[in-house]
């Protein structure tokens, strides 16, 4: 039965407009719906996905207003405040004293107690589960980055924070923008609708030649060196499978309108750290999960970081009566291709969508979806690291914190380098998924 109260939680919460206004407490105080007064957005996360997130933010609605910035590293936090007090086109929307430039592993909490509306957070995802709780706690509306957890104890937080969103009449995007593109949008609608039948499975890639690594500094502590290279390691970032794979998995799990209740899956880390990347991480560069719906519709995912190899970023769903590439094409019994309007850069229009929703008092929760597709990540990673069956219901009730015990630059890292400078890769078979 707990299965079943899952789904129907997960197919009630995932529609992105409710339609209807949202009762209970007011919105913030400059969500008017005549759009005069200024939104008050703070910048969590500096680096490059923070520094692209919050200038679509800016670009989305003339009255955003940026008051603060905060980041990890002080450099990196003052180089965006910089860049922004200094920009061609929004320049005159930027309010940022040298006191409203946070710095630390916890100034989120500094920036989130400036008077502001909104958050656009794009931390390492292994902090996001945390500073989206704060966030929400603190009465603010969120836009977060992907993925949204990392493991299900994140996960776990997400959906008690989405829920306390909702109580307070908060709005929440989440920065999956094939869910803002019209092209999808409408052949979603239409395999929603039967285009393509019953489906009976589904594909999803993100297969690429690799990712960026920045050298270890001798002044660097170990925590340090491992938030500053976050991708590497399965705290921060979740391995690939999460990263980036979850675009590819959260449009399948729209398109199916579920979420899976298991997985298996075989994968390794072959060729990243090996030569002149010794000592560099300890993520996996290949994936490959076959995912079980409670239908028995299957998912197949592929993710892989390494060169010259087939390369793939895309998605299809696969129906009793036709198939679908998800993004404006339709083959079988319903042929059709799509033929409107490319909108807006769809990284600008999940902000606009979002900001339409806070000024017009609209119901809007992106954040169900996002935690429910990073879990489906999760559970993917957790079936690939052990080469077990994992099922749903089992990895979030007893799925393990991949986060340090403590948050401090001198704290023990949750993973250490051995005598050789190696960090400890999962083995599957051996290594245990809860």
């Amino acid at each position: 039965m707990k299965s079943q109260e899952s789904r129907r939680e997960f197919l009630a919460k995932s529609s992105v407009l409710g339609g209807a206004a949202a009762g209970g407490l007011s919105i913030a105080r400059s969500a008017h719906a005549a759009g005069t007064a200024h939104l008050r957005a703070v910048l969590i996360g500096c680096g490059g996905r923070g520094n692209g997130a919050i200038d679509n933010c800016l670009e989305a609605d003339e009255a955003v207003k940026v008051v603060a910035v905060a980041d990890a590293f002080e450099d990196k936090a003052a180089k965006a405040a910089e860049r922004l007090r200094n920009h061609k086109t929004y320049a005159a929307r930027v309010d940022l004293p040298k006191e409203r430039v946070f710095s630390g592993l916890e100034s989120f909490k500094q920036a989130l107690a400036v008077d502001c509306d909104l958050v656009v957070t794009a931390t390492p995802p292994g902090f996001r589960p945390l500073i989206y709780s704060a966030a929400v706690a603190a009465g603010k509306h969120v836009f977060m980055e992907k993925p949204c957890c990392v493991d299900a104890p994140g996960y776990n937080v997400l959906m008690q924070a989405n829920k306390l969103a909702d109580q307070k009449g908060l709005k929440v995007g989440v920065g999956f923008q094939r869910r803002h593109t019209p092209s999808y949008m409408e052949t979603i609608a239409r395999i929603h609708d039967g285009a393509i039948g019953k489906i009976m499975f589904l594909r999803a890639y993100w297969n690429g030649s690799g990712i960026w690594y920045r050298k270890r500094t001798p002044e660097q502590t170990e925590l340090q060196f491992q938030v500053n290279n976050w991708y590497h390691f399965c705290w921060l970032s979740g391995d690939n499978i999460c990263e980036q794979h979850i675009h590819n998995i959260d449009v399948c799990n729209w398109a199916k309108g579920d979420h899976p209740v298991e997985a298996n899956g075989m994968g390794a880390c072959t060729l990243r750290y090996r030569g002149n990347n010794k000592g560099m991480g300890q993520i996996f560069d290949h994936h490959f999960v076959e995912f079980t719906y409670a239908d028995g519709a299957k998912m197949f995912s592929q993710c892989r970081h390494m060169p010259n190899c087939f390369n793939s970023v895309s998605e299809a769903a696969h129906g009793t009566d036709g198939e679908s590439d998800c993004k404006g094409l339709i083959k079988g019994k319903n042929e059709w291709k799509f033929s409107g309007k490319a909108a807006k850069n769809p990284m600008v229009q999940e902000h606009i969508d979002l900001i339409q929703a806070i000024r017009n008092n609209l119901k809007y929760n992106e954040g169900y979806h996002g935690a429910t597709s990073s879990m489906t990540a999760v559970l993917g990673r957790m079936a690939t690291y052990s080469g077990q069956v994992v099922k749903w219901d089992d990895a979030v009730k007893s799925g393990t914190s991949e986060f340090p015990a403590k948050l401090a630059w001198d704290a023990p890292a949750t993973v250490v380098p051995d005598a050789n400078g190696d960090y400890p890769i999962p083995i599957p078979g051996v290594f245990k998924p809860y």
